[in-house]
């Protein structure tokens, strides 16, 4: 059955010093999560919104260059393709200008979903959030799979108090939550990680909380244990995509496990052991998208051999 993916999609307008020639790059976190979970032999729907446009056709043509299909509706009979322009200066460092729109009008979930992953603008612009709280909300009524990346954007960030409880409120019905130590310092600057972390996991539904610390690696806190994996070396080139990498990797391995159908309680039941695992294999995804340019997640015959073991 196929897994849904909710959220943006939208095209990086990338404009050298100077004012040369523009490169456009297919983006958005749940566009990537998407790309990265089919690229993994996942069957995956991305439910989204994109204009009938050029930068609409980029879209499309990313996706089904991985076979994510589309939810129908998401593309938009006159509308337009959300973009971010990215001006780089001499340092190569950027300043964005963002031309986005988030409107999503689905009232319930494709029949046969087996599990729902929901994250960044998707979950944080309106009107298109209050469609997607909905969609949560019936995921968790019929007992579906449900995972969560923030993957805050500081460009839209006003209100650090209102955009934690927004947090809060979609990751009360994950079963898995992702977010990585940049979320933290952007909502809670003043509070430990691990406290963060523990008050993600005290809501009635998730299961684990599993915390990206870039070259760090990442750790895990299920209810008995934090459990902490390296990340491995790699030569960086860029760590564009990682996160999203490293969320789509952890849910293909999830739907390996059976976890994903497992209903309520199949998470939680994974000991120490596989948990490790889970975030090991994650991270070694994550290390291959670094290792080359812009949002590029593996496929599963780029994986080493042993994968999640290696």
């Amino acid at each position: 059955m196929p897994f849904l993916v909710i959220g943006e999609s939208l095209v990086d307008i990338v404009v050298p010093a100077g004012g040369g020639e523009h490169h456009d790059a297919v983006g958005g976190s749940c566009l990537n999560v998407a790309v990265g979970l089919a690229r993994l032999d996942v069957p995956t729907t991305l439910l989204t919104r994109i204009g009938d446009d050029a930068y609409g056709d980029l879209v499309l043509d990313h996706l089904r260059a991985s076979d994510v299909a589309l939810v129908d509706g998401s593309v938009v009979p006159g509308g337009s393709t959300s973009t971010a322009t990215a001006q780089l200066d001499e340092e190569q460092a950027a300043t964005y200008d963002f031309d986005l729109v988030w409107d999503v009008s689905a009232a319930d979930l494709p029949e046969g979903t087996s599990g729902v992953h929901v994250g960044s603008l998707g979950t944080t612009l309106e009107p298109g959030r209050t469609s997607v709280v909905h969609l949560v909300q019936r995921a968790v009524d019929a007992d579906v799979f449900v995972s969560y990346d923030p993957n805050i954007r500081p460009f839209f960030l006003d209100d650090r108090e209102a955009a934690w409880r927004d947090v809060l409120e979609v990751a009360a019905g994950a079963r898995l939550v992702k977010l990585s130590d940049e979320d933290l310092r952007l909502l809670r600057p003043d509070s430990a990680e691990d406290d963060v972390c523990r008050e993600l996991l005290a809501a009635s539904r998730t299961e684990l909380v599993v915390l990206t610390r870039g070259g760090k690696g990442a750790k895990a806190y299920t209810d008995g244990a934090v459990l902490e994996v390296q990340a491995p070396a790699t030569e960086l080139v860029d760590t564009v995509g990682a996160g999203d990498s490293f969320m789509a990797a952890m849910l293909a391995m999830l739907a390996d496990w059976g976890v994903v159908s497992g209903g309520d309680g199949a998470l939680s039941a994974l000991d120490d052991d596989r948990v490790a695992l889970l975030v090991r294999g994650a991270v070694v995804a994550a290390a291959i998208t670094c290792s080359r340019r812009g949002a590029n997640p593996p496929t599963r015959r780029e994986l080493p051999a042993a994968w999640p073991a290696g």
